[in-house]
Formats: structure tokens, sequence, C-alpha cells
């Protein structure tokens, strides 16, 4: 499932996140350095170092604004999310085709992550660069992702994707993957979309009996599906 999520930061956050992204200064090292073997050959840009303040900062800046969009946990079933990442493009940089490792150490705890869900958060706004489009393909095709700053895109990690290259301005944005309670996709669109309707139900004050036999649909098969 290939998912655009709005505004998960808002202007505020927004402005004192790209600022501190512009002024980190030796934090920006060359991004092959969290590349696989994989990744390593194809992959030109800056990230900012995994284990330097900023990161922790800005990380727990996004997690905490992810905690509360009811959007991003209907759709992921977040179970563990690793560490928030920043990378930055420009001057021709580029990501070319890859999928993402299956599974993520995160640094300094010893904990796993397996990447069931990949995520970009677009900070730059897309008329401050030409190019640097996220690439994702499925069955369906290849489809070109460039959101507005403080938007989202999530979408299996199984998926091969690239970063186009960019050819004007910088492209900022963070990037993270999520261990998803429900492991399986196909299991966690259907789930995704019964939450959805009942919202929608909930909202137009649908028969109440009903809506209260799907809540407990929805429960008992996030009880039977999930990995805790």
């Amino acid at each position: 499932m290939l998912l655009h999520i709005p505004q998960v930061l808002n202007a505020e956050q927004l402005r004192w996140v790209r600022a501190k992204l512009d002024n980190a200064g030796d934090a920006w090292v060359d991004g092959r350095a969290t590349a696989g073997y994989q990744g390593a050959p194809v992959k030109q840009n800056e990230q900012i170092a995994e284990h330097s303040p900023v990161a922790r900062e800005l990380g727990d800046v996004i997690l905490g604004a992810l905690e509360r969009h009811p959007l991003f946990v209907s759709a992921a079933l977040p179970n563990k999310v690793y560490a928030p990442m920043f990378n930055r493009y420009a001057g021709g940089m580029h990501f070319g085709n890859h999928v993402d490792g299956a599974i993520r150490l995160q640094p300094g705890s010893g904990v796993r992550v397996r990447t069931d869900v990949s995520a970009t958060l677009f900070i730059a706004e897309p008329n401050e660069y030409d190019g640097g489009e996220l690439v994702i393909e499925d069955q369906y095709g290849a489809h070109e992702v460039k959101l507005a700053a403080g938007d989202m895109v999530i979408y299996p990690a199984t998926s091969l994707h690239r970063v186009n290259p960019v050819t004007r301005g910088t492209r900022v944005a963070c990037f993270f993957w999520v261990q998803s309670l429900v492991r399986d996709e196909t299991r966690r669109a259907l789930l995704f979309d019964m939450d959805t309707a009942i919202q929608r139900l909930n909202v137009s004050n649908a028969d109440e009996t009903a809506r209260r036999s799907l809540i407990g649909c929805y429960h008992n098969l996030l009880r039977l599906w999930s990995e805790t």
C-alpha cells in the first residue's frame, strides 16, 4: 500500500527542523556510511550522522508527531519505529534502484527492527528543487512522489525504489522504517480499509449496533494477525 500522509509536521515544526538541518555543519556525512552492499554502489547523497545530537533531537520531534497522527497509526500499525534519519541531495546526487534491507540494527541499543514499511517525510518544498522524485515501483508500474514539505509517503519496504537526480536546489527529507504489528502487507491493507470505513460510519452516526460489530471484527482480526 502506497499512501500519502499529509501534514505530519506543521509550519512551525518545519521551520525549526529545517533550521536545525541547515545549520548542522559537520553532522552531515557521506550517505554511503549507512548503505548496505546493495545500496552503496548506487547511493549519492548526504545524511545526518545517526549518533549526532541533532539526529536524536530531530528524531524525537518526528516520533512525537507520528504518535499523534491517526492516519499513520491506522495504516502502518507501528510496533517499532527505526529512529528517523535525514538526508539531502544536490548537484546531481541521486539514489539508484534498490530494495531496503530487511533488518536494521538500531544504533546504540542493539534492537533489531524488521523493515515492513518504508517512509519518506519531505522537509523541502517541491519548488525548491528540480528532480529528486521518489520513484516507487509495484505491479501497477512506477509512481513518482514529490510532496509538500511536512507531508509523508509510506510504502512497502519490499518495493523497488529510487530517488531521481536533483538538478537544481536541494532536496531535504527524513526517512525511516516501521516494523508493523501486522507483518503481511495484504492483511495490513485490509485492516486499514476496515478502520477507514469504521471512521466514516462513526462520522455519519450509522447504526450503532452494526458499528460495534465491525469494531469487534477489526480488533479480533488484529488480535489474530498481530505480532508483538
